[in-house]
């Protein structure tokens, strides 16, 4: 009797958990696509090793250490030196063109890493237009002059931190912009010069969030696949799709992936002890740091160091993608490119829509109840972004095959269907690794217009007995469409632009933008792969012109002094 009394209670039991605990459940359901492949892969950091592992670990994975750590090094060097001397100048300076060069220095944005290294690779190599005018013009040989080869390390590192120094820019810009002027004033009073005001003052209230800034650069070059591929750089992506692809050794390029897990975990515990006992700026806010006029020499050096990252950056790489495209471009251009395009369009639409509903769900769970579970499930969900593509890919690989391997026997038991791969290799498989990728980005933005929200909004509308889910749909949605928008937005065009991932998760004959300028660019078709190229950074420059506005929409504090 008592057993028969058993299941009836377990059930209630559970279902009284369930409506208690619906919104920690749900919460950690949506952390899972990031916690699974994480967990795949660190559970591979230390199992039994291959051949095809050892092979890797007695004769490239030095290499693969070394370059990786020597590319984040030198890409960390560039955009410091750039993203510093930009974002102070814009925020401290007042100089011709200041105000437009505020807006165009976030461009690069627009432009995918790999999509600026076909443009240089095809303007420097030896028979791009630069080598071949100096040879005709001085009737030389190859034997008769020296010309560096854009194709090498330190060719990688020049695109990626030309691409990436608009991380350090915005923050930078917003760090030094918030400053009182209080602080450098007196520093001035006693006599410091303002190099040593910048370094010794200014300098260490910015690094919080210059730190910030540099950490989010760091881990997208750690995640590159593109650039050092086209340039023949041997880092981690590289070798984990040369180990997938070439030699078919799974084990292999999950070690690999298991071990960029831990340079990126590196990079985030660099962020938190580099943000770890320090402030904004410790001085009352009474005081607004004045933007200071340049004049003769001094205003045309701030005019040229503005102006060469975003020349250099963007406008030299696209004009000659944009040449090819124009005068020679796709040969499949029409049906079949429309194709690569709506490929490129659903997934970014079905990416986004997903993405923003978990985004949405998990801001609201921290406002409605940010107990232990929730927070440790949020910020779980959102650790994807630090993670590469490729790693989430390769260790989702794994589990669902798993699952693929649960479910076709079902099937062929039950409905006599035929066992294929249900998850693994299709859409779904791809829209799981952006979830888990971009959610981040949603996340944020998603947060930061909770935040706005008063909170006797939501007991107003409790007490008159709505329940926490319709006050979410009837009180915060129309609240926070311009920021559900805007993570839409976002989202839509990371999905757009995502390269590693999509390789490795795509269904058989599925072509995007991406893929299919990569697979040109790969066969040294640069004026073919630049349509899609081109395509790719029209549709980037939406979200670079929106960040533009979010982060220049608003009076800056300071205020120009003649």
């Amino acid at each position: 009797m008592l057993r028969s009394n058993s299941v009836p209670c377990t059930v209630k039991l559970m279902t009284t958990i369930l409506k208690k605990s619906g919104w920690s459940v749900v919460t950690l359901l949506i952390a899972l696509p990031v916690a699974i492949p994480i967990t795949a892969v660190l559970a591979n950091l230390f199992t039994p090793s291959s051949p095809g592992w050892n092979h890797t670990l007695e004769t490239v994975l030095p290499s693969y250490v070394f370059n990786t750590f020597a590319l984040l090094v030198l890409v960390s060097l560039i955009t410091l030196t750039i993203g510093l001397s930009v974002g102070w100048l814009i925020a401290t300076k007042e100089f011709p063109g200041r105000k437009i060069f505020s807006w165009l220095l976030v461009l690069p944005f627009a432009a995918p890493a790999y999509v600026v290294a076909y443009a240089y690779g095809d303007l420097l190599d030896y028979a791009g237009p630069i080598q071949t005018f100096l040879r005709d013009t001085n009737a030389w040989e190859s034997s008769d002059y020296w010309f560096p080869s854009i194709r090498s390390f330190g060719g990688a590192a020049f695109v990626l931190g030309f691409v990436l120094y608009p991380y350090v820019y915005l923050f930078a810009f917003r760090a030094f912009s918030r400053q009182t002027g209080t602080l450098t004033e007196a520093a001035r009073s006693l006599g410091s010069s303002p190099i040593r005001t910048f370094f010794r003052v200014e300098l260490p209230a910015a690094r919080p969030a210059i730190a910030g800034g540099l950490a989010l650069a760091l881990m997208e070059t750690a995640a590159d696949y593109g650039v050092v591929e086209f340039f023949g750089v041997p880092t981690f992506t590289s070798g984990i799709f040369r180990a997938w692809y070439a030699q078919g050794e799974y084990v292999t390029a999950i070690k690999l992936a298991a071990w960029l897990f831990v340079i990126a975990a590196m990079l985030i515990a660099f962020e938190q002890v580099a943000r770890r006992g320090s402030s904004a700026n410790p001085v009352s806010r009474d005081a607004p740091q004045y933007r200071s006029r340049l004049k003769g020499s001094s205003a045309v050096a701030a005019f040229l160091t503005c102006a060469i990252p975003v020349i250099f950056g963007f406008f030299i790489p696209i004009s000659r993608l944009l040449f090819h495209a124009l005068n020679e471009g796709d040969p499949m251009f029409g049906r079949a490119f429309s194709s690569y395009v709506e490929n490129s369009v659903t997934v970014g639409l079905i990416g986004c829509f997903v993405t923003t509903i978990a985004a949405l769900w998990l801001s609201y769970s921290m406002r409605l109840n940010p107990n232990i579970f929730i927070r440790f499930s949020v910020r779980t969900a959102i650790l994807g972004y630090a993670l590469p593509g490729l790693v989430l890919a390769i260790g989702l690989m794994g589990p669902l095959m798993e699952v693929d391997k649960w479910i076709s026997p079902i099937l062929v038991r039950w409905f006599d269907i035929p066992p294929k791969l249900w998850i693994t290799g299709t859409i779904a498989s791809l829209i799981f690794v952006y979830a888990a990728r971009f959610l981040t980005i949603a996340f944020n933005s998603c947060e930061s217009g909770m935040a706005q929200i008063h909170p006797q909004l939501d007991n107003a509308a409790r007490s008159l007995g709505a329940s926490p889910l319709k006050v979410l749909r009837k009180v915060h949605v129309p609240l926070l469409l311009p920021a559900i928008f805007t993570a839409s937005l976002l989202v839509f065009i990371d999905v757009i632009k995502e390269l590693p991932a999509t390789l490795v998760l795509r269904p058989f004959n599925f072509e995007t933008l991406a893929t299919r300028a990569y697979r040109l660019a790969s066969d040294e078709r640069i004026g073919q792969a630049s349509t899609a190229a081109v395509t790719i950074v029209l549709l980037g420059l939406i979200p670079a012109l929106l960040v533009s506005y979010q982060t220049f929409r608003k009076k800056a504090p300071g205020q120009s002094l003649n």
